[in-house]
């Protein structure tokens, strides 16, 4: 019975998924398409970004904090450069 509620409930996370597409290449997302994202949507990708820029040796620590600040100045880089792809304004906002 608890495999089946696990099923269930991973079933319904997944159909109610904020991201339209199974795969998101953030490659060639530029900063204009990123910041028409929905909400949801911009905060798994800012989630991942975090974990992606992260030094192999960081703890695994989530700092809601810093993630708002990179994200808004994120959002403020791409607001002034839309044509520039997302993964080129993150390292250039969150690399170390």
């Amino acid at each position: 019975m608890k495999i089946l509620s696990a099923a269930v409930l991973a079933a319904a996370l997944v159909a109610t998924s904020p991201v339209q597409a199974q795969k998101l290449d953030l490659s060639t997302i530029t900063c204009k398409q990123f910041i028409e994202y929905n909400k949801d949507s911009i905060g798994m990708i800012l989630m991942w970004l975090t974990g992606y820029m992260a030094d192999q040796d960081d703890p695994p620590v989530v700092d809601f904090d810093e993630m708002k600040s990179n994200a808004g100045k994120l959002g403020a880089y791409c607001a002034q450069n839309p044509t520039i792809g997302l993964m080129t304004a993150a390292e250039k906002i969150m690399g170390k």
